[in-house]
């Protein structure tokens, strides 16, 4: 303990100011660390993993599948002819490339990722059980489409802890609300502390990061007669974990004064790293910005990192009802910062051990409701996902749509199964990662859920 903050304890000892119990306490240092909060400690996983950690990106809105990662060259064909449920078809409104080695097709609108297709299993027999973007935002984050239950990321901090106790095991990188609002990174009845932080990009990510006493030594002593105070309150309400879990959010942010400005400060990134993203030096604002820091908080720990592209407003999401054309600026703000992405992680050697897994709610229909129509409606019963890194089989194409995108055709995969596949990789056993409320146990795939061994390396 440092020699001032010392002399600091025992002059409000010597004025009264403390009990000999917390003079005792604090002089010990809590060199144990915390005492509060043990469930966020690094915990073993069911077995050997594969990945240590995941950065889910998520397009809000609903990407259109046959305008993206899912060519239908007779769907294109027969565009404006009527179907026999009395629609119009409609076609792609982009052409289809062949890239990698692996010869994936990818739409014209994502020329960066297609660039890494080597590295990506494409699944394009994604099906939801909802198609109104509340229901199957909350489906893809938590498993239930009509309950609240935890997030992804809250299942994963429960299951494995962190790896750097001075940040949350579970961050949430969002310009704005989506659909379903603070629900897609809840905790519900897990611990609290398995909530998702959320860090919204701009001057000040996170609010009140700088420490507003005299010196670290002040900050530290007020620290620990706040949890002298708050250790009290909890004997006798051990069972409370949301007590229990904001007592450990003291420590943590504590821990984030220190390490998350440096987190979060790109002057250290070389110009190289920027153009790799597409990113202006000192913007903070973009979803460029938000990959950077994804791998950058990755490096530091991080367990479950997700960034959310938009909101949940139609006019700025992947929703278009209107103008499919909105796609060409949509599709340019993600494009080149995800490749670089997966590049940079690849260049780091962390993409072995990190999953990136790209989704969105649901897709988009391949029909309209007359000949001309400019935009798609919703589309639950067929879309796709993609997987890359983590022990993946990259370069690869797993399940399909029908010919015209309407219907799953060839190996369907529920929600459940993407996320039993998601877990699995961290070494969880997606049928094992349970947790008692109410009288029973509860799981992220509830009674469903088959691993994807297909695309796995």
């Amino acid at each position: 303990m440092p020699t001032s903050r010392r002399c600091m304890i025992r002059s409000l000892a010597a004025g009264g100011l403390l009990l000999p119990g917390m003079l005792q306490e604090m002089l010990a240092g809590e060199s144990s660390g915390s005492k509060v909060g043990n469930s966020l400690a690094a915990k073993a996983p069911h077995f050997a993993p594969r990945a240590k950690r995941v950065i889910f990106l998520f397009m809000t809105g609903g990407v259109s599948h046959v305008d993206t990662f899912d060519h239908k060259p007779i769907l294109n064909a027969r565009h404006n002819q009527k179907h026999t449920n009395g629609d119009v078809l409609k076609g792609a409104d982009w052409k289809f490339s062949r890239y990698g080695e692996c010869g994936m097709e990818v739409s014209d609108l994502f020329p960066e990722i297609g660039s890494v297709s080597d590295e990506i299993s494409l699944i394009r027999s994604m099906k939801g059980d909802n198609g109104d973007h509340f229901g199957a935002t909350i489906g893809i984050h938590t498993g239930s489409t009509t309950f609240n239950r935890p997030s992804i990321g809250s299942w994963v901090s429960y299951g494995l802890g962190t790896e750097n106790r001075n940040l949350p095991s579970f961050m949430v990188i969002s310009q704005g609300l989506p659909y379903a609002g603070g629900q897609v990174w809840g905790s519900d009845f897990l611990p609290v502390v398995h909530q998702g932080t959320r860090i919204v990009p701009g001057k000040e990510p996170i609010a009140n990061m700088r420490r507003r006493s005299i010196s670290s030594d002040l900050q530290q002593t007020e620290l620990d007669m706040l949890g002298y105070f708050n250790r009290q309150h909890l004997v006798g309400r051990e069972v409370d974990s949301n007590l229990a879990s904001r007592i450990a959010s003291y420590e943590t942010a504590f821990g984030m004064q220190t390490e998350a400005p440096e987190a979060f400060d790109l002057t250290s990134e070389s110009a190289e790293t920027h153009a790799l993203y597409g990113l202006e030096p000192g913007s903070r604002d973009s979803f460029a910005w938000q990959c950077l820091i994804a791998r950058r908080l990755a490096e530091r720990g991080v367990r479950f990192i997700e960034l959310i592209d938009s909101d949940s407003s139609s006019a700025r999401n992947w929703d278009t009802h209107g103008k499919m054309s909105r796609y060409n600026k949509l599709a340019r703000n993600v494009d080149r910062p995800i490749a670089g992405l997966i590049k940079d992680l690849k260049r780091l050697g962390m993409l072995d051990d990190t999953l990136v897994v790209w989704t969105t709610e649901f897709g988009r229909n391949p029909f309209a409701t007359f000949a001309g129509a400019l935009g798609r409606g919703h589309h639950a019963k067929a879309y796709c996902s993609w997987i890359a890194g983590g022990g993946i089989r990259g370069g690869t194409v797993y399940g399909a749509s029908d010919e015209l995108g309407d219907q799953v055709a060839e190996k369907p995969v529920a929600v459940h199964d993407l996320q039993a596949t998601i877990l699995y990789q961290l070494g969880l056993e997606h049928k094992k990662l349970t947790y008692r409320h109410a009288g029973r146990d509860y799981r992220l795939t509830d009674l469903y859920g088959q691993v994807l061994h297909e695309i796995l390396a």
